[in-house]
C-alpha cells in the first residue's frame, strides 16, 4: 500500500524528486569510482615482462619491520608486527644463489642485475621516455626470455645490444653508436645486437638494454651482490613444490620467494610502491566524497519535503499518522536510491577508469599496475546510495512527522520563525567541533598527517553553516536591506523573500558555501606550502651557479670537473631519496661535505655545519625532525637507507629551514650507495667561474646544463608542489559534484515558486521585474556563501599554514580567487535565470490554478 503510494508520488511530482535523484546519481557515481581505485590498489594486478619465462623468482626483502610486544595486566602478551615499503631496490648477496643450484628439480639459477641505464641524444621520445629504461647483464636474457633478430651478444665493455622495441623507435641497427647515461659517466657503445622476447611480443612498460658481464658489473656498482635469481625448474618439475624447497633453502635469510603475479611486484617496484598511495588516495578520496555527499543529499532531500510541506500536512489532516508519514517517505526515497544506486554506479566505472588513466599521465600510478573491474565497489555504491536516501530522507522529514496535524497545516502556511532547538544545538556543536579541528590543524607538523584534517574541518564547518543556515540567512538579510533597498521595489520584494524563507535560502547558502571554501582550499594549501619552501630554499643556496639536467642526473664526474675549474670554490652534489626511522618515512638529501659552507646554509640552530662535513657517519636534521624523534647534537640516529640498509649515525646539527631543504640531510656517498640512481639531482657551484665558463667544461656531459641560483630554488620548491595537481584532480571530483549540487538547488528552488511567480504578475509585475528580483535574490545569496566560504577556508589555511611553515601567512591568489568567486556567480545566475524564464512563460491565472 505505502509502496504504490510512494510511486504515484513520485510518478506525479517527477520534477520534485529530478534533483534528488540527480544528486544521488553524482555521489554513487563517485562513490564507484574512489572504491574502484581503493580496489586496484588493494587487488590490482602487476603483470612482469622480464621475468616471463621465470617461474619462481628470488627477491630480497623490500620492506623494514617493527616488531612490538605489549604484556597486559592479565599475564597474556601481544605480539604486532608491522612492515613498511623502503624506496629503493634492496639487493640480495650473490651467494644466496649456492643455496640453491644444489637442489633437486632445478636446471639453472641465473642472476640479475637491474640498473639506471637511459639512451642519450636520441630524436623526440625515440629513447622512450615515457618509459624507464634500465640496464642488464646478457647473461639474464633467459630470464624472459630475449633472443637475438639481428647481430651477436655483447662481448667487450664497449658493446650494447638494445631491445627491437628502441630499435625501431630510434632507427638504429647493429654497428650504430649509442651513447648511454648510467650510474657513472655517459658512455659511448656499439650496438652489437638487436633482441625481442621470444615468443612474449615487445616490452611495453620499460626498455631493456644489455651489456657484457663485466661491464653490468660495473655500472651496477653493487660488487658481489645481485637485485634477483631467476630459477628455472627441470622439465616437469612442480612449480609449488619447487617453490617450497626454495623457500626452505633460504630459511634465516630475508631473501623472497615469487611465483606467478607475486613477480611484477619484484620487476615494477613503483607499481607495487603505487599500491599503497592508491589505497590513501582512494580512501581520503572516498571518505571526503561520502561526507561531501551526506551534506549535499540531506540538503537535497530537505528542499524537496519542504517543497511538499503543505502535502504532508493534508495527509496529516486526514489521519496519516506519523509512522505512515515516515514510511511514505523512506519508501520514496529507496525507490529513487535504487534508480540513483543503479545508473550512479554504472557511471562510476568510466569515470574511474578516465581517473586511473589521468593518474598514470601524471605519473601518480605507473601503467604497470592495472586497473581491477570487480563488483564491489559498484555494489557499495548502490548500498550507500540507499542508505544514504533513506536517512536523509528520515532525517529531513523527522520534523513534519512529528507534528500535530494543525501544526502541519500552519507551517505549511508560513515559514518557522525560527529553526527548531536541536538543529540549533547540532549546528553549534558542529561550530565548535570545526573550531577544534582548526586549533587541532595548528599543531600538525606533516602533511601526511594535515591534509585528511584540512578537508574534514572544511566539510565539518560546512555542515554548521548548513544547520545554522536560516540564522545566518536572516542576519544577512538585515545586513543587506540598507544596500538592496536602493534597487527599488525590486530590491525591497527580494529582501522580503530572504528574510520570509530564509530556510529555502539557507539551502541553497549551504552548497555554495561549500564550493567556495572547498574550491579556494584545495587551490591554496600546497601554495601555502610551496611559497614558504621556496623562501627557505632562496634564502639558504649561496650558490653561484647551479648545476642541472636534462636527463636522470648529473655524474660525478661532471661535478669533478667543475671543481677543478679555475675560480671555483666548491661544488656541492646533491642526492634525494626518503629513508625510515622506525616506520616512518622521511624525506633526505645526501650533499658532499667538502666547502658545504660556500654553497648552502640551513639555519644552523644546534651543532654546527663543520662538524657534519667533518664526520662521514653523521647527519644533519631538520629542528621539526628532531623534535618529532627527540633528537639534539651529539645523538645517536638509527635509520633504514633508502634499499633498507641499517644505519647508525651521529647527530652534528639541526636546521631550521627543513621545509625548503627536507627533514634529514646526510653524507652524500652514504646515502647515493643505497640508490637506484646515484647521479646527483642538482650541484651548487660557488665561486667566480662564469657561465660560459662552466657551460664549456660541462658540454662534454650530455643533458648537463648550467642555470642561475632560482633554479635551484624552484626546483627544491616541486619537491613540495609534487602532489599539487594530484590533490586538484582528486578533489576536483568532489567540487564538481557540488558546483552540480548547487546548480541542482537553485533550479529547484526556484522551480517551486511558479504560484508565488504568477502572482506577482497578476499584481502588475513585468517579467523583467521578477527576473531582476530573482537575480537580486541569487548575488544576495551569493555574498553570504562568499563570506561564510572565504571565512572558513581562511580560518583552514590559516591553521595549516602555523602547522606546517610556522606562520599565520596562508598564500590566497587574488585572480584564482576571483575566479572562484566569479565562477560561483555565474553558476548562480544561470541556475535562477534558467528555470526563471521557464516558470514565467506560463500564463499567471494558469499557473495559479494549476494543482
Amino acid at each position: 500500500m505505502m509502496l504504490r503510494y510512494a510511486l504515484r508520488t513520485i510518478r506525479h511530482r517527477k520534477g520534485g524528486f529530478l534533483g534528488a535523484l540527480l544528486a544521488l546519481m553524482c555521489a554513487a557515481a563517485l562513490v564507484t569510482a574512489c572504491g574502484t581505485l581503493l580496489e586496484t590498489g588493494l587487488r590490482g594486478r602487476i603483470a612482469t615482462e622480464r621475468y616471463a619465462a621465470t617461474p619462481l623468482l628470488v627477491s630480497a626483502d623490500q620492506n623494514v619491520h617493527r616488531t612490538t610486544v605489549k604484556h597486559k595486566g592479565n599475564g597474556m602478551t601481544k605480539v604486532k608486527h608491522k612492515a613498511k615499503p623502503v624506496a629503493e631496490r634492496a639487493w640480495l648477496p650473490a651467494t644466496v644463489a649456492d643455496r640453491i643450484r644444489t637442489l633437486e628439480g632445478v636446471r639453472a639459477v641465473v642472476p640479475e642485475l637491474t640498473f639506471l641505464a637511459e639512451p642519450l641524444g636520441l630524436p623526440g621520445h625515440a629513447g622512450g621516455s615515457a618509459l624507464p629504461s634500465y640496464g642488464h647483464s646478457w647473461d639474464s636474457a633467459p630470464l624472459t626470455p630475449f633472443a637475438l633478430t639481428a647481430g651477436r651478444a655483447p662481448a667487450s665493455a664497449d658493446e650494447v645490444v638494445i631491445d627491437r622495441g628502441l630499435s625501431e623507435r630510434a632507427g638504429l641497427t647493429t654497428g650504430d653508436r649509442l651513447t648511454v647515461q648510467s650510474t657513472r659517466a655517459p658512455r659511448t657503445y656499439r650496438v652489437s645486437g638487436i633482441a625481442a622476447p621470444d615468443g612474449h611480443g615487445e616490452l611495453r612498460q620499460q626498455t631493456s638494454l644489455f651489456f657484457s658481464t663485466a661491464e653490468a658489473q660495473r655500472l651496477a656498482a653493487r660488487p658481489g651482490q645481485v637485485s634477483a635469481l631467476g630459477v628455472l625448474p627441470a622439465a616437469g618439475v612442480d612449480t609449488d613444490r619447487l617453490k617450497q624447497q626454495v623457500a626452505q633453502a633460504l630459511k634465516g635469510t630475508t631473501a623472497q620467494v615469487s611465483t606467478g603475479d607475486e613477480r611484477g611486484p619484484v620487476e615494477f617496484l613503483d607499481a607495487a610502491a603505487a599500491r599503497v598511495k592508491l589505497v590513501s588516495m582512494g580512501g581520503a578520496m572516498g571518505g571526503t566524497s561520502l561526507l561531501v555527499a551526506v551534506l549535499v543529499v540531506v540538503g537535497t532531500f530537505a528542499l524537496s519535503i519542504q517543497q511538499r510541506h503543505r502535502e504532508l500536512a493534508l495527509l496529516r489532516s486526514i489521519a496519516a499518522t506519523s509512522r505512515q508519514i515516515r514510511r511514505l517517505l523512506g519508501r520514496e526515497a529507496l525507490v529513487v536510491g535504487a534508480v540513483a544506486g543503479a545508473l550512479g554506479a554504472l557511471a562510476g566505472l568510466p569515470l574511474a577508469d578516465w581517473l586511473h588513466s589521468r593518474f598514470i599521465d601524471m605519473g601518480v600510478v605507473p601503467a604497470t599496475l592495472e586497473r581491477t573491474a570487480g563488483i564491489f565497489p559498484a555494489c557499495a555504491a548502490l548500498a550507500v546510495t540507499l542508505l544514504g536516501a533513506w536517512a536523509a530522507a528520515r532525517i529531513s522529514g523527522r520534523r513534519i512527522a512529528r507534528l500535530r496535524p494543525a501544526e502541519a497545516m500552519a507551517e505549511s502556511a508560513v515559514e518557522r520563525r525560527r529553526p527548531a532547538r536541536g538543529r540549533i544545538a547540532a549546528g553549534l556543536v558542529l561550530l565548535i567541533g570545526g573550531g577544534v579541528l582548526v586549533a587541532v590543524l595548528s599543531i600538525l607538523h606533516t602533511e601526511a598527517a594535515s591534509t585528511p584534517v584540512t578537508f574534514l574541518a572544511v566539510v565539518v564547518l560546512a555542515t554548521a553553516v548548513s544547520l545554522l543556515g536560516p540564522l545566518l540567512v536572516r542576519g544577512a538579510a538585515v545586513l543587506l536591506a540598507g544596500v538592496l533597498r536602493a534597487a527599488g521595489h525590486v530590491g525591497i520584494l527580494a529582501t522580503a523573500n530572504i528574510r520570509g524563507n530564509s530556510t529555502r535560502m539557507a539551502s541553497v547558502v549551504t552548497p555554495l558555501t561549500l564550493l567556495i571554501g572547498m574550491t579556494c582550499t584545495v587551490l591554496f594549501v600546497q601554495p601555502t606550502l610551496g611559497d614558504a619552501a621556496l623562501a627557505q630554499a632562496r634564502e639558504g643556496v649561496r650558490a653561484t651557479w647551479v648545476l642541472g639536467a636534462q636527463g636522470p642526473g648529473v655524474p660525478a664526474d661532471a661535478a669533478e670537473a667543475v671543481r677543478s675549474t679555475p675560480g671555483v670554490t666548491a661544488a656541492t652534489e646533491v642526492v634525494r631519496t626518503t629513508v625510515r626511522v622506525g616506520l616512518t618515512k622521511y624525506p633526505a638529501q645526501g650533499v658532499t661535505p667538502a666547502g658545504l659552507a660556500h654553497t648552502w646554509d640551513p639555519d644552523v640552530t644546534g651543532g654546527s655545519l663543520a662538524s657534519f662535513a667533518a664526520d662521514s657517519r653523521s647527519a644533519a636534521i631538520s629542528e621539526l625532525a628532531a623534535d618529532q624523534l627527540g633528537l639534539r647534537p651529539g645523538s645517536e640516529l638509527k635509520l633504514h637507507l633508502g634499499d633498507g640498509t641499517p644505519a647508525t649515525l651521529t647527530v652534528a646539527a639541526v636546521y631550521r629551514r627543513g621545509l625548503g631543504f627536507g627533514d634529514l640531510t646526510l653524507p652524500h656517498d652514504l646515502l647515493a650507495r643505497h640508490m637506484d640512481n646515484p647521479l646527483a639531482a642538482t650541484v651548487l657551484v660557488a665561486g667566480d667561474a662564469s657561465r660560459g665558463e662552466l657551460a664549456s667544461v660541462v658540454r662534454k656531459f650530455p643533458g648537463v646544463t648550467v642555470v642561475p641560483p632560482a633554479a635551484a630554488d624552484r626546483l627544491q620548491a616541486d619537491r613540495q608542489q609534487e602532489n599539487a595537481e594530484v590533490n586538484l584532480l582528486a578533489m576536483g571530483l568532489v567540487l564538481a559534484f557540488t558546483a552540480i549540487a548547487v546548480v541542482n538547488t537553485l533550479a529547484m528552488s526556484v522551480s517551486e515558486r511558479l504560484k508565488e511567480f504568477a502572482l506577482l504578475r497578476l499584481a502588475g509585475a513585468t517579467r523583467r521585474q521578477v527576473l531582476r528580483m530573482l537575480r537580486i535574490e541569487a548575488l544576495s545569496v551569493l555574498l553570504v556563501a562568499a563570506a561564510l566560504g572565504t571565512g572558513i577556508a581562511l580560518a583552514v589555511l590559516t591553521a595549516f599554514s602555523i602547522g606546517m611553515t610556522g606562520g599565520a601567512a596562508p598564500t590566497m591568489r587574488p585572480l584564482s580567487y576571483a575566479a572562484v568567486v566569479g565562477a560561483a556567480a555565474l553558476l548562480a545566475l544561470i541556475a535562477t535565470a534558467l528555470p526563471g524564464r521557464l516558470a514565467l512563460k506560463a500564463r499567471p491565472v494558469e499557473a495559479v490554478t494549476s494543482r
